[in-house]
């Protein structure tokens, strides 16, 4: 089961952010066709948030097709996210972990690791088009 988490530094409001982990977990296959999201009640009692917030970021995952409300039952995942390269995920996983164990070792603080790999991240497109690599 999914175990939800928000970041008050982010900025995103908090049914953004549990709509965009339950698809995150989708894309991973952490999530599977049939699996039930946690009630609505275990996310307001884990993250102390108003129901109002868990319902609409159900609303949306059901809007988009990927969820479905079975009155007294729950919400159930009714289609899966995962591409088709879900094989390698863990494989990479373990590299992006030992990444990050690298990063914290040679004194980065959390805002400093995400700033790095944002950067990168959003940098690295454009070089593989381009061919160059910025050193900034």
């Amino acid at each position: 089961m999914i175990d939800f988490h928000l970041d008050t530094h982010t900025g995103a409001p908090p049914y953004v952010q549990i709509a965009q982990q339950v698809r995150q977990a989708l894309r991973l296959g952490m999530l599977r066709v049939g699996d039930q999201l946690p009630t609505v009640r275990e996310v307001v009692e884990k993250l102390a948030i108003n129901p109002n917030t868990v319902l609409k970021a159900y609303r949306e995952l059901e809007h988009e097709g990927v969820v479905a409300s079975r009155p007294g039952q729950g919400t159930f995942v009714l289609r899966s996210l995962a591409g088709e390269g879900l094989a390698s995920h863990a494989m990479l996983r373990r590299s992006l972990t030992q990444w990050l164990r690298s990063a914290y070792d040679a004194g980065l603080d959390e805002e400093s690791v995400l700033a790095l790999f944002q950067t990168t991240f959003h940098q690295a497109p454009r070089e593989q088009r381009t061919g160059e690599e910025d050193t900034a």
